[in-house]
């Protein structure tokens, strides 16, 4: 079971937006991740709770920043219910979509095993439900992936594969490389590894 920390930061320039502090594992019945967030001075700001079938989809997310909650699932598309931080208010969302995607790395690690890329495989487009810090408003955003390529690297505890990923925003044409091994995301624009307790898990 992978746990680790990962800080955040605004990918264009760079402020601090925090730390996360996850554990994840795959199971019989796919793959679960759960973190607590916290302000760079140390304050909670949130936690993520998500769970993924064996095929990759979004059996059940709980998300939770600045008193706002999303409860979603894999129904019709993507549903969700997003309540208000006073608890009176909540409101349904539906939308043709694969699955959610956020700031958290746990998102970059459930397109990856939604969308099963390897190097032949040819850009392949996703639609996902955004939910857009730092109140968790859904927008749905399209994105093409492309495995660019996985090279094994030498560790104290045997070889790792990294998969490196393009990742394009088809809404403006933006680029960037996410790297990902197994189910830890190593680098990403605003996202970076600082601790890990324990190797990645290897998806069969």
């Amino acid at each position: 079971m992978p746990r680790g920390r990962y800080s955040l930061h605004d990918p264009h320039d760079r402020t601090p937006l925090g730390e996360e502090h996850f554990h994840c594992a795959p199971g019989p019945s796919g793959w679960r991740y759960v973190a607590q967030r916290t302000t760079p001075s140390g304050d909670h700001a949130g936690s993520i709770d998500l769970a993924l079938d064996e095929l990759g989809r979004p059996i059940r997310l709980e998300a939770n920043a600045s008193s706002w909650q999303v409860r979603g699932a894999a129904l019709d598309g993507v549903t969700w219910v997003r309540t208000d931080p006073t608890g009176v208010h909540a409101t349904e969302g539906n939308a043709p979509a694969h699955a959610f995607t956020g700031t958290s790395p746990a998102f970059l690690i459930a397109t990856t095993r939604l969308l099963r890329l390897t190097p032949a495989s040819p850009a392949t487009r996703v639609r996902l439900v955004a939910l857009t810090d730092p109140v968790l408003a859904p927008r749905t955003v399209d994105q093409s992936w492309t495995l660019l390529n996985s090279e094994a690297h030498a560790t104290d505890n045997g070889p790792l594969t990294v998969d490196a990923y393009q990742v394009t925003a088809l809404d403006t044409g933006e680029q960037h490389t996410v790297h990902v091994s197994g189910d830890v995301v190593l680098a990403a624009p605003g996202i970076e590894l600082e601790d890990l307790e324990t190797p990645p898990s290897a998806f069969p």
